[in-house]
């Protein structure tokens, strides 16, 4: 019951991460549940907009990085960020962000992360 108050505090902090630079000074952050490779409807929403202002921008690469804890065997949760990443970069795809412009990067499992970070994608800019 904990994490339910650590996610939602992390889903605003993302809603409210603008910076100068406008869509582009944001970074996209998709929450995944523990273990899962699913996309749910609040992510969804996070891709639909990256991808919005990655149509604003066509100049501009769009950079995928997924994350996972090392909570279990570290080649099973590497296997899950990558899997996260690509389901991401799919998405994006599918919203009309052309596949050249899309990076994906896969981040090393870390428990250096919390808990509900370590299950995310982000979706940023290279500016």
């Amino acid at each position: 019951m904990r994490r339910v108050p650590l996610l939602l505090a992390a889903c605003l902090l993302s809603a409210c991460s603008l910076f100068e630079g406008g869509a582009l000074g944001r970074k996209y952050v998709v929450f995944f549940s523990r273990g899962s490779t699913v996309i749910d409807k609040p992510a969804r929403e996070v891709i639909a907009l990256a991808a919005d202002a990655a149509a604003d921008n066509p100049a501009v690469d769009v950079l995928v990085a997924g994350y996972a804890g090392a909570n279990g065997s570290l080649s099973l949760d590497e296997q899950l960020s990558a899997k996260r990443g690509e389901l991401v970069a799919s998405a994006l795809r599918a919203d009309g962000v052309a596949a050249n412009r899309i990076r994906l990067r896969q981040r090393r499992p870390s428990n250096e992360d919390a808990v509900v970070g370590s299950r995310r994608v982000e979706i940023d800019f290279d500016r």
